[in-house]
């Protein structure tokens, strides 16, 4: 049986770690702190299949018909069936991309309908769509399904380093031990790019942090209504660009943010941190503008950090070599059974599947 360390038990990790013990292997997660509580932090998440890249469309399909498989194995809704609206000029080339592929359906709105589905924003009469099988991701039912189906496979530890030994096998020092495994996958995160350096692969990630605020669904005259969809904004119409929002389980609440963040240097010190701030203040003046339907009061923040690579908003690749593989990408909350997957194949082939490798760009142009 093959020995697997995943490092990292975000959503990516623990998916990688789910696709690892499917397939028989002997898997072993290490996160230093409550699973999911890194970049992967916060209620929700936007499941959307629009995306410049069609291999990235294409993708996102199959991780969407994995995440249904993940609901009726796990017992839990893990998306929510709402849908994912947008609005803004792109609109018109996000339905062409995705009229390709029949399995991501979605559709224009008319402003009646935009209206019935977002009551809680205000007048708009540009173009919108929906994206009828988007919807926002459990977040934390996810964290919490996955974690208990590994059970004492994660373990709460820090690695310090990682290293390739003369046998083949590659060995990681924690604050607690130094063990061997046939293979090491690399999902820490911010973290992931220091480890991957120390064993010769280089991973061009621009650090940077990000904040979203939740924001309390106060819309008619009895207060909060239906389901609601999750929400972007590139039209400007509000002052603002790249708005993205997804409900709370339940509907009550909805979190925002704005696609900005501020640099960060490599060793995670966040450059200017009064432009963290100024993020937040813009979003609170962008929830008073374009969504009346909210109280503009936040009730909580999260902070995180982004993991961009050069090529796209939404760019995301795979890196192996000798006995480690690493992976690295913004947005990926969405991909993580499917990542999982391809991650999981390359930790037990040693090869990575076609469009996941670093080298094809994935996620090109967004």
């Amino acid at each position: 049986m093959m020995r697997v360390a995943v490092v990292g038990a975000g959503i990516v990790g623990l998916s990688t770690a789910f696709a690892l013990r499917r397939r028989g292997a002997d898997v072993t997660v290490l996160e230093s702190g409550p699973p999911g509580g890194g970049q992967s932090a916060g209620r929700g998440r936007i499941f959307r299949h629009a995306h410049a890249d069609p291999r990235l469309v294409a993708q996102v399909v199959r991780s969407r018909s994995l995440w249904r498989e993940w609901e009726d194995d796990l017992g839990v809704e893990l998306v929510a069936p709402d849908g994912a609206v947008a609005i803004g000029d792109g609109v018109g080339s996000k339905l062409e991309t995705l009229a390709q592929f029949p399995d991501a359906p979605a559709r224009p709105l008319s402003r009646d309908e935009l209206r019935e589905r977002l009551p809680l924003l205000a007048d708009y009469d540009g173009p919108a769509m929906l994206d009828v099988h988007g919807g926002a991701i459990r977040t934390r039912a996810a964290i919490t399904a996955l974690t208990d189906r590994l059970a004492r496979a994660v373990e709460a530890d820090h690695v310090l380093a990682v290293r390739r030994l003369d046998d083949g096998s590659v060995e990681i020092r924690t604050g607690t031990s130094s063990r061997a495994y046939d293979h090491v996958v690399l999902c820490a995160g911010r973290g992931t790019a220091a480890l991957a350096g120390a064993v010769g692969m280089e991973l061009p990630v621009e650090l940077g942090a990000h904040v979203r605020l939740t924001f309390e669904v106060v819309h008619g005259p009895d207060g909060p209504g239906g389901p609601l969809p999750t929400f972007q904004d590139g039209s400007g119409a509000f002052g603002e660009t790249g708005v993205y929002a997804s409900p709370y389980p339940g509907s009550g609440h909805l979190a925002v943010g704005l696609s900005g963040h501020t640099p960060a240097r490599p060793d995670g010190a966040v450059e200017r941190p009064d432009e963290l701030a100024a993020l937040a203040d813009r979003t609170v003046a962008y929830v008073r503008r374009a969504l009346p339907g909210l109280r503009p009061d936040p009730v909580d923040h999260v902070h995180c950090w982004v993991t961009a690579l050069p090529w796209g908003e939404d760019g995301v690749g795979i890196w192996s070599e000798d006995g480690v593989s690493a992976v690295a990408g913004h947005n990926l909350f969405k991909q993580a059974p499917v990542l999982g997957d391809a991650l999981a194949t390359t930790a037990l082939t040693g090869s990575i599947p076609d469009d996941w490798s670093h080298t094809a760009e994935l996620g090109r142009g967004e």
